[in-house]
């Protein structure tokens, strides 16, 4: 029953073409806090099914987590939408959990890693649903100019993108990093270049929407509280990864 239960494991930390169920069900779901909630809880309930099989990973895990975590970070490249972007990305970081649990990363240490890129794409999902509300569509190209127009907003996502696809201090290069360290030299390669394609989705995904000449219109920005808010949020995050770093030393 090992292989059948680890066919388990690869829909929740997703392995293509398994990865296609947690797009689908993340598209249909409408509401910001259920879409939060399932990048959330999707990868833990990958890495307590994991846990629980208590087996050694066959190699081919680790070539079919980081094929899948290629072909949807190049996928990103074209993702317009910004909640697909969001779950495209997602899939591409937790399938490269495949690569330190093959090395024996404990599994506590990989519940961290999966809630340090889970948490910055849960921010970009609310922000998605804002720009939902003001402009009935969250594409790139649609509109622009929103450093200007919106320039609390515009600085959240920033930050929110960058952490996201793990710039350093935040929990996700941290986790990047101790995949890299741990994996074989092959592997690190196309790990790096996943990594490589992540920061270049990120450049594209905010070109499209803060860069760019702003028009007048009456978008409303985020409240001073709400921006506090992520504000704290993000800054728990880097403190998290300057910490979880801090305990492998």
């Amino acid at each position: 029953m090992t292989e059948p239960g680890l066919i388990a494991v690869g829909l929740f930390l997703p392995l293509f073409p398994l990865s296609i169920v947690f797009n689908a069900v993340l598209e249909r779901i409408g509401h910001p806090l259920l879409r939060s909630a399932l990048l959330l809880v999707w990868p833990q309930i990958g890495l307590l099914l994991l846990s629980s099989l208590d087996v050694q990973l066959p190699s081919w895990l680790v070539i079919w987590g980081l094929a899948t975590a290629l072909l949807y970070a190049f996928r990103l490249l074209a993702m317009r939408e910004m909640g697909r972007w969001t779950g495209f990305l997602a899939t591409s970081a937790w399938a490269l959990l495949w690569l330190p649990a093959f090395a024996g990363v404990p599994v506590p240490q990989l519940w961290a890693f999966a809630g340090g890129f889970s948490v910055p794409l849960v921010f970009m999902t609310l922000l998605a649903h804002l720009l939902q509300q003001q402009y009935g569509a969250a594409y790139t190209g649609l509109y622009g100019g929103l450093a200007l127009r919106l320039p609390r907003f515009s600085g959240v996502l920033v930050i929110s993108t960058l952490a996201a696809t793990a710039t350093p201090l935040f929990p996700t290069f941290f986790g990047m990093l101790q995949a890299l360290i741990v994996s074989q030299p092959m592997p690190a390669v196309g790990l790096t270049v996943t990594w490589l394609i992540w920061s270049w989705a990120g450049a594209r995904l905010l070109q499209g929407l803060i860069v760019g000449p702003a028009e007048p219109s009456p978008e409303h920005d985020l409240s001073l509280a709400t921006t506090w808010g992520y504000a704290l949020g993000l800054s728990l995050l880097v403190v998290a990864g300057i910490i979880l770093t801090g305990s492998q030393l």
